[in-house]
């Protein structure tokens, strides 16, 4: 069984991550549920009814999970975290987040590089507020298609920080095969998803509700909002640290994907005093490049120091001695 501990830290606003740390341990003792249901909390008067998922963020999933499996570390369990909107009766899943590389997991658990995704919630977050955390999705070894005690454990705990006091939660199962090819079991239950022999299992749970329900999944057109920040998750993952320091004390600190000199990077952008110019810093793997910009016209600077909330400093230490 899978024994899950959550620290979730949301910000003032009760809108966006800024910190989660997930594990899961099996081999827990079962957790004593109390019989109690909450009808009504933070102002949302029906509990979740379904979850909608774009197609796009459908195809992550899939593709990741495939991906996961095929990799050298495919037999460790791995996850996403889940962005959307909360409706009264719905949740839309519009953006995920990965476990990253540099989670810790084995066949038994994943914890999360929860700096990584509170950095990412920030970047998908510039574009629309509304955006927060529905829930997590991770995978099991074998079949075990419904989340465990543990789950339990700490999933009723973690969703009284939700909208609604509820979250969604996703298990993904890699079914084993019949003689004939055909995934065993088969399924046509409408809380389950499959795609050849991957599933993907919904649950609600809503604070004070004694067990996990199932939760009719729907798909409809649209993007995973999250998806181009995957190709640079591994540079998200070396500087969230100092990008994170520098969102909290930088006002204006904007963070996007770019095309870099070998693929994707990251462009960080910060404002300064005088109209139209900025600092900007492009990450790119282990190398770090400075820039000024002032309207049309970009400079490239010397790199003061390649941890970045550093180099910013120094550069804005620099640009005052200089006027």
């Amino acid at each position: 069984m899978a024994h899950v501990m959550w620290q979730a830290v949301l910000s003032t606003a009760g809108r966006f991550m800024k910190d989660l740390n997930r594990t899961w341990q099996r081999e827990q003792a079962p957790v004593a549920r109390p019989r109690v249901q909450v009808p009504r909390l933070n102002g949302v008067a029906h509990p979740l009814c379904r979850i909608t998922l774009t197609d796009e963020v459908s195809r992550t999933l899939f593709d990741g999970y495939a991906g996961h499996r095929r990799s050298a570390r495919g037999e460790e369990e791995t996850g996403w975290v889940l962005l959307g909107l909360r409706e009264a009766e719905e949740a839309i899943v519009l953006a995920t987040l990965p476990a990253g590389m540099e989670c810790s997991a084995g066949v038994a658990h994943v914890s999360f590089n929860s700096t990584a995704q509170a950095i990412a919630s920030r970047i998908v977050r510039q574009a629309d507020k509304r955006l927060r955390i529905l829930g997590v999705v991770h995978t099991h070894p074998g079949s075990l298609r419904h989340p465990s005690d543990g789950d339990y454990r700490g999933d009723s705990v973690w969703v009284g920080q939700l909208k609604g006091g509820e979250g969604v939660f996703g298990i993904g199962t890699a079914e084993a095969e019949r003689r004939n090819g055909h995934p065993h079991p088969p399924f046509d239950k409408p809380h389950v998803q499959c795609q050849g022999r991957l599933c993907f299992s919904w649950y609600a749970l809503r604070k004070g509700d004694y067990d996990y329900r199932p939760l009719a999944y729907g798909l409809t057109l649209g993007p995973d909002l999250a998806r181009p920040l995957h190709p640079v998750w591994a540079t998200i993952e070396k500087h969230s640290d100092a990008l994170e320091r520098l969102f909290c004390q930088q006002a204006g600190a904007r963070v996007e994907v770019v095309a870099g000199h070998h693929g994707p990077a990251l462009s960080l952008s910060l404002p300064l005093v005088e109209p139209q110019r900025r600092i900007g810093v492009v990450m790119e793997g282990n190398e770090v490049r400075y820039f000024l910009t002032d309207g049309e016209d970009l400079s490239w600077v010397h790199a003061p120091d390649s941890r970045v909330d550093r180099g910013v400093y120094l550069l804005l230490a620099d640009l005052a001695a200089t006027g």
